[in-house]
């Protein structure tokens, strides 16, 4: 998706490490125009699916799934990383690592919103290690959810997170694809 690709180019900062600093328009200030945009895209490339929840991870994956649910008609849920008070006892739990963090978060779903005979597509801001959205199809499971598909705004090819998450057989799709981030340049794939 150009609009992407230029704005990850004129905006996004390569940090050295992998890591990919977009907070000026995904991860802290979103920009909710190109937010719509992504949304739709991801919503044409999936509306064949049948999903009947969009899930994805608390922050950053929250704009991009709620854009797309928004075309999709789909409510959105999202894996808390905290447990509020208002949350049941009995919850949907698991640990993940977090690049950007630098250490394990939880991951916490409430089951009063994602049930068994869910079809869940997975919505997130990045594809990099795939851990984060591994964490989402293993809270999924443990609902006895479907998972049909898989979308991601930006994918970091060179980590590996794809092929962690081939065993699932589902369309994975991401809308700027990088494969390298070496020198501090950003190299699409299709550059």
């Amino acid at each position: 998706m150009q609009v992407l690709k230029d704005r990850i180019i004129h905006d996004g900062r390569n940090l050295g490490n992998g890591i990919l600093k977009v907070d000026s328009f995904i991860n802290h200030q979103v920009d909710a125009v190109l937010m719509d945009e992504c949304g739709k895209e991801l919503a044409r490339r999936f509306k064949h699916l049948g999903a009947t929840k969009v899930l994805t991870a608390e922050i950053s994956g929250i704009a991009p799934a709620l854009t797309t649910a928004l075309h999709l008609g789909l409510p959105v849920v999202y894996a808390r990383k905290h447990k509020p008070v208002t949350m049941p006892d009995q919850v949907y739990l698991t640990l993940t690592p977090s690049h950007t963090k630098g250490r394990t978060v939880e991951l916490i779903i409430s089951p009063e919103y994602l049930a068994g005979g869910e079809r869940v597509l997975i919505v997130d801001d990045f594809l990099a290690t795939g851990a984060t959205i591994l964490g989402l199809v293993r809270l999924a499971e443990s609902a006895g959810a479907k998972i049909v598909g898989i979308g991601a705004l930006i994918e970091k090819i060179f980590e590996g997170g794809r092929q962690a998450l081939s065993y699932l057989n589902i369309p994975i799709e991401s809308l700027a694809c990088i494969k390298s981030m070496e020198e501090d340049k950003i190299i699409f794939m299709d550059d």
